[in-house]
């Protein structure tokens, strides 16, 4: 049978301009306009913006809505936010994922508070629907309508430095917007009839949701409107960008820049198997000693009594080489042990190794000499645990390369700092 390939709005701007494109998730997609490195390093040092309409949403509302996600999310709602683990609040989001009953994931999701029982809950390419009915059949009578809001919406990413300069232009508000907005919180409504739509309108006055999340580790922006609005405001984007370094960005460096940033991709990093002794323990509703939950979860007790003890670690090679990863890949131990595969094996262009210590072309405090030449990075999944610090082997069919365990790979990423501290030369 063959299967239908869907196209994004932005599908003839990305055709038209170049874009090397190939199917993802059921969806034709730019992978790179002229080159990767360069998108990448755009990121890191000035902006980049990513047609990202092929992610999936769900909203889930009604009485007993926050009750629902309780009971089928990893997170605990009611303390999920900061150090001292506050519930989550309207106008902040959360990450984590739904689990089946082995504890394997389904898919990893951000969950929006939008207002009092009202959630919007956004999942990868294609999942919408698998999201949409694992909450349904698990919704066992609760009063909560479940919605799959899939190819209803548009959706462009904004990653970098220079995000906020860039899109201020664009808003009817920026000072307004921009004031108090920390990292994981969001303000406005991607729908013109909600109370919240007035939050964040472009001077066009469409209204949109102005999200302070992302998937490259950098300051930045995920944005979703009507699909019939991203065209102009894509074009508005690269026209205001232009003087700062903008560059149109495909999946190839939102898959380095990821990887870099210690984030997994749904499906490979995170799939079937339990979902725990991975780099992602803030996804779980660990108790303060980390020795059990503060809720029940579908999976739960599959991730306390696992089926299999397997680590999904980090790694950081000695240079920009890399293997294949997938099941034909072998993690090998200082005895030669097989003891795993790669998950993921990327680039990150915009690191490097001086004097013994790993940089980025944005640390300040990089040698004056200092050049990115780029080193491996990604993810094992293996059968002990690893200490950082560690060395093992990675081979494929034609090379074998020695990298480290690491906790973390690309220093001095922006996503987490001070809104302050990005617009303060605005």
């Amino acid at each position: 049978m063959e299967t239908t390939i869907k196209s994004t709005p932005l599908n003839s701007w990305h055709r038209s301009n170049g874009a090397n494109m190939a199917d993802f998730g059921g969806y034709d997609m730019p992978l790179w306009y002229a080159s990767v490195k360069d998108e990448h390093l755009a990121v890191l040092t000035a902006a980049g913006v990513f047609d990202t309409s092929h992610m999936a949403a769900v909203t889930v509302t009604g009485p007993k809505a926050t009750d629902l996600l309780q009971h089928c999310f990893t997170n605990d709602l009611d303390a999920c936010m900061g150090p001292s683990k506050k519930p989550l609040s309207p106008g902040r989001a959360v990450y984590g994922a739904f689990l089946d009953e082995k504890g394997h994931s389904i898919d990893d999701a951000i969950v929006f508070f939008m207002a009092a029982q009202n959630y919007f809950v956004v999942v990868n390419a294609g999942m919408g629907g698998a999201i949409a009915d694992h909450l349904e059949k698990n919704r066992g009578g609760r009063d909560a309508v479940v919605l799959d809001l899939t190819d209803r919406l548009g959706k462009m990413d904004i990653q970098g430095p220079e995000a906020a300069r860039i899109l201020a232009p664009l808003l009817a508000d920026p000072d307004a917007v921009f004031a108090g907005m920390p990292y994981f919180s969001f303000k406005g409504h991607y729908d013109p009839a909600s109370p919240l739509a007035d939050a964040v309108r472009l001077k066009d006055g469409t209204p949109i949701l102005l999200s302070r999340t992302g998937y490259t580790g950098e300051f930045g922006f995920e944005i979703f409107l009507s699909p019939d609005k991203i065209g102009s405001l894509w074009e508005g984007l690269l026209d205001t960008g232009y003087a700062h370094g903008i560059k149109p960005c495909g999946l190839a460096a939102r898959d380095s820049l990821r990887a870099g940033a210690v984030l997994p991709l749904s499906h490979q990093d995170i799939g079937h198997w339990p979902f725990i002794n991975h780099p992602w323990p803030f996804a779980l509703p660990f108790t303060a000693d980390q020795t059990g939950f503060t809720k029940d979860f579908i999976g739960r007790a599959a991730l306390e009594n696992p089926d299999e003890v397997l680590f999904t670690q980090a790694f950081v090679g000695k240079d920009l080489r890399k293997i294949a990863a997938g099941e034909e890949s072998r993690v090998l131990d200082a005895d030669g042990r097989s003891i795993g595969t790669v998950l993921t094996c990327a680039t990150d262009m915009g690191i490097g190794r001086a004097d013994g210590r790993i940089f980025s072309v944005a640390s300040p405090d990089r040698p004056e000499a200092f050049k990115a030449r780029g080193l491996c990075c990604g993810f094992l999944k293996v059968d002990r645990k690893l200490s950082p610090g560690e060395h093992v082997d990675l081979a494929d069919s034609r090379r074998k390369i020695t990298v480290t365990i690491t906790d973390d790979v690309r220093p001095d990423r922006t996503a987490r700092k001070p809104f302050s501290e990005m617009i303060a030369s605005r």
